[in-house]
């Protein structure tokens, strides 16, 4: 699978079906809510890379979040802290220079 195949999987895993815990090449990762807003976030591994995806939180001013009022199905994805990419409505968005945009499965 590549990055964004598993981008979307995650996301269609948490989001969409509603999954307690996702499965990714034979690991289970456990889907958690944030201890504030209740948002579902899960935390994975993939390629050695420690990833974690977190749905918008529809509150805040970002074009994500506005999406996400419109009902869209959104998650943000971090790397040590960094945001590298987002799904919405299973479309991949990128981050960075190199990124190839709104990439979907």
């Amino acid at each position: 699978m590549t990055l964004e195949e598993v981008l979307i999987s995650v996301w269609r895993q948490a989001l969409v079906e509603r999954a307690e815990v996702i499965e990714l090449g034979g690991q289970r990762f456990r889907v958690r809510a944030t201890p504030r807003k209740g948002l579902r976030q899960v935390d994975f591994t993939f390629e050695g890379r420690s990833l974690r995806g977190l749905e918008q939180n529809p509150a805040t001013s970002s074009r994500w979040a506005e999406m996400a009022r419109a009902g869209a199905k959104v998650m943000q994805f971090l790397e040590a802290g960094r945001y590298v990419a987002a799904v919405a409505d299973g479309k991949v968005t990128m981050y960075g220079p190199k990124a190839a945009k709104h990439r979907s499965v």
